[in-house]
């Protein structure tokens, strides 16, 4: 009996402002997962700006795929897809990656996959917990995105919560410039609120009608912002640690609340998060205390493999590719992508 070769996937993910590449192995192991970060450009601006974030893209594309190949020592010979993320996320970025896989795809003879943005941040935790495998329940909480997934099989999901306005990550960006900390919210918001009082100031948990697993955050920005604007017009001293720790865990709280109850009503037993937020370490704290509490196995993957990477693009293409899927060379960048 012949033994099964090593299935090498080619992962390239440029979906904002990360140019990213990497080589995975069998949608488990990664051989390289090479990163170029913008985040410092479009600092200067308080956050992205779509134009830049493509321009920078198309400049370090073709150097970035270079380097993953050789880190992992390969050549793309020995690759047996090629798999891109085609959205959600920003057009002009989206086409780059999208318009350089189709190119080495059409030049090489290999398969292309195009992969879901968010299937990406799902399949991250398959890298990091090797033995982890469908179903169970995901919450994705990104700049973009709230979604508590049930995933029911690789690739096959159905979202029973989602935001009904700014996403976990876009309320932390945009509640750090009210505060005055600046740009990407999220991590100066998660490093302050260890020196705050989380009990501080009471903001308030939303909930929604119509669905128990949904998400609102735009009350809460706009309940930071009424707070900040209040002390100012009263000459009352604003402590940022005190701002920042008490919205952090009025989003803590409602996320693990809808994703615990969710996990209990469908009757599973393995809770995983993914996507930049699930980096945040009040929440990581918060769901390990709690999932402890209910029995709950809860998967977690390192804070590097939560932001955007092109490892969990090559996990998730794994699975696609398994199953048979192949995209054309119509294959185009699709910035809102449903999942």
């Amino acid at each position: 009996m012949t033994e099964e070769k090593d299935v090498l996937i080619l992962a390239v993910e440029t979906s904002c402002d990360e140019t990213a590449a990497a080589v995975v192995k069998d949608g488990r192991e990664v051989l390289s997962n090479v990163i170029y970060t913008q985040i410092a450009l479009h600092t200067l601006y308080g956050g992205v700006v779509p134009e830049i974030a493509s321009r920078k893209h198309i400049e370090k594309i073709n150097q970035v795929i270079e380097e993953a190949l050789e880190q992992a020592r390969v050549t793309l010979e020995d690759i047996a897809a090629i798999a891109v993320t085609y959205g959600p996320g920003l057009a002009g970025a989206l086409l780059v990656g999208v318009s350089a896989a189709k190119a080495i795809s059409f030049a090489s003879g290999i398969p292309l996959v195009g992969v879901h943005h968010i299937s990406g941040h799902i399949s991250a935790n398959y890298i990091e917990y090797k033995d982890l495998e469908p179903p169970f329940v995901c919450l994705v909480a990104s700049g973009g995105h709230s979604h508590l997934v049930i995933v029911k099989d690789y690739g096959v999901y159905e979202i029973i919560g989602r935001t009904r306005d700014d996403a976990a990550g876009e309320a932390f960006d945009k509640a750090a410039r009210a505060i005055g900390l600046g740009y990407p919210g999220g991590p100066k918001i998660d490093r302050i609120s260890r020196e705050g009082n989380p009990e501080a100031i009471p903001f308030p948990r939303a909930k929604v009608a119509g669905n128990e697993y949904d998400f609102s955050f735009s009350g809460l920005k706009s309940a930071v912002l009424n707070y900040l604007n209040s002390c100012r017009m009263k000459g009352v001293e604003i402590c940022q640690a005190d701002v920042a720790a008490s919205f952090q865990k009025a989003v803590v709280d409602v996320l693990v609340e809808h994703s615990l109850h969710a996990v209990k009503e469908f009757g599973f037993h393995k809770f995983a998060i993914a996507g930049g937020v699930a980096s945040n370490s009040s929440l990581r704290e918060a769901f390990e205390r709690e999932c402890g509490k209910r029995k709950i196995a809860f998967f977690h993957p390192s804070p590097a493999l939560c932001t955007d990477n092109a490892a969990m693009i090559g996990a998730a293409g794994y699975y696609e590719y398994k199953k048979g899927v192949r995209s054309g060379y119509d294959l185009n960048a699709v910035p809102n992508l449903k999942l």
